[in-house]
C-alpha cells in the first residue's frame, strides 16, 4: 500500500478540484530539479505526486499517465479521466508481481502479550477478507459508506458515484489473509528494492532471508487463527484486557476491517465473535466492543491515521496496539526502530490493488501499445510524463522494473 493518506482520500469528497492548485503543485515539483537514471535512448519523465492529486493532473493534461493504488485507479476510469492499460500484477517482468505484497495487519509487542486476542483479531481479519470475496457488491456499498458516507466524488466537471467506484475497485484487489511462500518472498523482494535505493539502512540493511523474516514477521497469531477459522472456535483471553486500539487508513485496501464493523451482525450470527459498534451510523465508526463466543471481552477504539508512518509511531508509543497499513511503512519502521516496543507483521490483508492509467486520448490500450507510444513520443522530444506516488513505493518499484524490461529510461522529478 503503499503509503496511504486519509487527507488525500477525503480530498475526493470535495465538490470541485481547483486546477490552478494542481498546476501550482506541478510547478513546485518541477522546480525541485531532475534525476536521470543514466539510460540512453527512449525515456519517460516520472513525476512524484500524491495519489490524491493524480486525477486532476491527468484530467488537466499535466501528466500523460499515472500509476496509483485503488481506489484512485477506479476513480480515473469511472470518471472517464483515463483508462487502465495494466493492473500491477500484470506489469512486466511477466509473472513477477502476481499476489505482490501491499497492505498488512500488524501489531506491537503489547498486543502480542495477549495471544488469544491477537489470534482472534487475526481470524476476524481473515473472515473479513472471505466476506468481501464472497460478497463483492454488498462490500462495495459498505466500504463506500465507511469511506465516503455515501457521497458522490467530484473531479473538475466529472462526478462519480462512490459505490460505482468501489464496485470497479474491489474486483481488482486480491483480498486475502493467507500467508504463502510467494507472499513472504514478495516482502523480501521489496526489502531488497529498498536496500538498492538506500532507503533501508538500519536493522534490515544486511540481513539474510531468515534474519529478515525474524525481524518483520510474527506468524504465531496467524497459525492459531487458521485453526480458529477452520473450527469456528474462538479463544477467550486468559487475562482481562480493558481496551485495545486499532489504527487504519482511509483506503478500500483496509476494507476487511470496515466490513467487520459495518455488517457486524453477520459475524455475530455466523461466528458469535464480532466487533459491535457502540453507535451504528453512516460513515466511519470510532468505538466498538469485541465479543468472543458471545461474551464481551474489551472495548475497541478505531483510530484513523493520516499516513502509514504515523500509525507506526502510534504502535511504537502503544497508543494503538494493532494497525492495518501498507507494507512499506512497516518495513521502514522495523528497519529504523530504536524503540523497545517491537512491531510485527501478522498477515496480509490484501494483495495487488494498483494500476497504470493513461489519458483517454492516449493511443494505448495495453502495455505493448503503451511502450510503442512512449517510444514515439520520445522520438518527438516530448517524453510521456507519468505520475508516481513516491520514490521507493511499491508502485515506483514496479513501474521502474517494467520500464527497465522494455529498455525505457527515465528521469525523475520530485519536490
Amino acid at each position: 500500500m503503499f503509503i496511504s493518506d486519509s487527507d488525500l482520500i477525503r480530498s475526493m469528497q470535495k465538490k470541485h478540484f481547483i486546477l490552478a492548485a494542481a498546476l501550482l503543485c506541478l510547478a513546485v515539483v518541477f522546480s525541485a530539479g531532475c534525476v536521470d537514471n543514466g539510460g540512453s535512448g527512449e525515456k519517460v519523465e516520472i513525476l512524484y505526486a500524491g495519489v490524491g492529486n493524480m486525477p486532476q493532473l491527468l484530467e488537466s493534461g499535466a501528466v500523460d499517465a499515472a500509476i496509483a493504488w485503488q481506489p484512485f485507479v477506479a476513480v480515473m476510469e469511472e470518471g472517464q479521466i483515463g483508462k487502465v492499460i495494466s493492473y500491477s500484477e500484470d506489469l512486466p517482468p511477466a509473472g513477477k508481481w502476481e499476489g505482490h505484497t501491499c497492505c498488512v495487519f500488524g501489531a506491537n509487542s503489547y498486543a502480542l502479550a495477549n495471544p488469544e486476542i491477537a489470534a482472534d483479531m487475526t481470524a476476524l481479519m481473515i473472515l473479513g477478507n472471505e466476506y468481501i470475496t464472497a460478497n463483492p457488491e454488498k462490500s462495495a456499498v459498505l466500504i463506500a459508506d465507511w469511506l465516503f458516507a455515501n457521497q458522490d466524488l467530484t473531479y473538475g466537471g466529472v462526478t462519480v458515484n462512490s459505490v460505482d467506484v468501489m464496485e470497479a475497485s474491489i474486483p481488482t484487489i486480491k483480498f486475502s489473509g493467507e500467508v504463502t511462500d510467494a507472499w513472504i518472498e514478495s516482502n523480501e523482494d521489496f526489502v531488497q528494492s529498498q536496500r538498492d535505493l538506500a532507503l533501508v539502512n538500519g536493522k534490515l540493511a544486511n540481513t539474510n532471508s531468515e534474519e529478515t523474516r525474524e525481524l518483520l514477521f510474527d506468524f504465531g497469531p496467524y497459525e492459531v487463527a487458521q485453526g480458529i477459522v477452520e473450527s469456528g472456535k474462538f479463544l477467550e483471553p486468559s487475562s482481562s484486557v480493558k481496551e485495545i486500539s486499532v489504527g487504519y487508513l482511509a483506503s478500500d485496501h483496509d476494507g476487511p476491517l470496515f466490513i467487520l464493523l459495518k455488517d457486524w451482525k453477520f459475524f455475530k450470527d455466523n461466528y458469535n465473535t464480532y466487533l459491535k459498534p457502540v453507535t451504528e451510523k453512516v460513515g466511519k465508526i470510532d468505538k466498538a466492543e469485541l465479543y468472543v463466543n458471545g461474551k464481551k471481552v474489551c472495548d475497541v477504539k478505531l483510530i484513523e491515521g493520516s499516513a502509514g508512518p504515523q500509525l507506526m509511531t502510534l504502535l511504537q508509543q502503544n497508543q494503538i496496539q494493532y494497525a492495518v497499513a501498507g507494507t512499506p511503512p512497516f518495513v521502514s519502521a522495523v528497519d529504523k526502530s530504536t524503540s523497545a516496543v517491537d512491531i510485527k507483521i501478522l498477515a496480509p490483508i490484501m494483495m495487488n490493488g494498483s494500476g497504470l492509467v493513461v489519458s483517454d486520448e492516449a493511443p494505448a490500450d495495453d502495455w505493448n501499445s503503451f511502450i510503442a507510444w512512449v517510444k514515439e513520443r520520445s522520438a518527438e522530444g516530448k517524453p510521456v510524463v507519468i505520475a508516481d506516488p513516491q520514490l521507493g513505493s511499491i508502485q515506483d518499484v514496479q513501474l521502474k522494473a517494467a520500464l527497465d524490461s522494455a529498455g525505457i529510461g527515465y528521469t525523475t522529478k520530485s519536490a
